[in-house]
């Protein structure tokens, strides 16, 4: 077999869509990987010789297709902090009450970029505040921000089936270590769909300091597969489990 590596335009032209979630996820990253996910297929020829490159390329064009708005929520520690995800095409927004927040998350060609809008400032955070924690939970910024899908030191480190699916396993390491809080993520993406399944972030000395998870998936009124749970375990001064949870469509009646 010598089939070629997908493309970035074919991944942005496909229009064959098949399954949905959001990453960290973030991921993420997570978020995770933890934006809204739409995934798109990678094409034949991803079994042979895929680009590193070009599936986080796709991962980045599935986040910034969205147009929709999901009732979520933050559990830890036995408090269940509510939000709204607002998504539309480029930009993704986490809407927070009591105090009243927005994380706004924006999808460039070449970064994104994460801003705090608070009473109507707008301010960009900045990698020094990469590790701070979002509502007092094991996310940090930097998770929300999914600034490693922009990553260039990327290789494919190899396969595994996570929740059923075939996926890459795909290591990315930061082009400055000032630049960011993590020695490298480990992202495991869908060969056939390009969703952000797991992240796993390491600190300097090579140790595990974030792991993000899909859990399950649910399906919208329109027939379209959404994130239902993901379980951030971050291990930064003692174990902790958060878990983002989508409630469903906005108007959708909780299932």
């Amino acid at each position: 077999m010598s089939m070629s590596a997908p493309t970035a335009n074919h991944l942005a032209k496909s229009g064959a869509v098949r399954q949905m979630f959001p990453v960290f996820t973030l991921l993420r990253a997570f978020t995770v990987v933890l934006g809204l996910l739409v995934a798109l297929p990678l094409g034949r020829g991803e079994e042979a010789a895929a680009d590193p490159h070009a599936i986080l390329k796709s991962v980045r064009l599935s986040q910034a297709a969205q147009d929709r708005t999901l009732r979520g929520s933050l559990r830890t520690g036995g408090k269940t902090i509510p939000f709204r995800l607002v998504s539309s095409p480029g930009v993704v927004r986490y809407e927070f009450t009591d105090p009243a927040e927005v994380l706004q998350l924006r999808f460039g060609p070449k970064d994104s970029r994460l801003e705090e809008i608070t009473k109507g400032a707008t301010e960009k955070i900045t990698p020094a505040h990469f590790d701070t924690r979002v509502r007092d939970t094991g996310i940090s910024y930097e998770d929300l921000s999914m600034h490693f899908l922009y990553w260039q030191n990327a290789t494919i480190e190899g396969e595994q089936t996570m929740v059923l699916q075939k996926c890459w396993i795909v290591r990315v390491e930061p082009d400055t270590r000032s630049s960011s809080q993590y020695s490298k993520v480990l992202l495991w993406i869908g060969k056939g769909s390009g969703a952000l399944m797991q992240a796993e972030a390491y600190d300097a000395n090579g140790k595990v300091a974030r792991r993000f998870k899909v859990i399950s998936g649910q399906k919208t009124d329109e027939g379209f597969w959404i994130l239902k749970e993901m379980r951030i375990e971050s291990m930064i001064g003692g174990a902790e489990k958060t878990y983002l949870e989508i409630d469903g469509e906005e108007g959708q009646k909780k299932k």
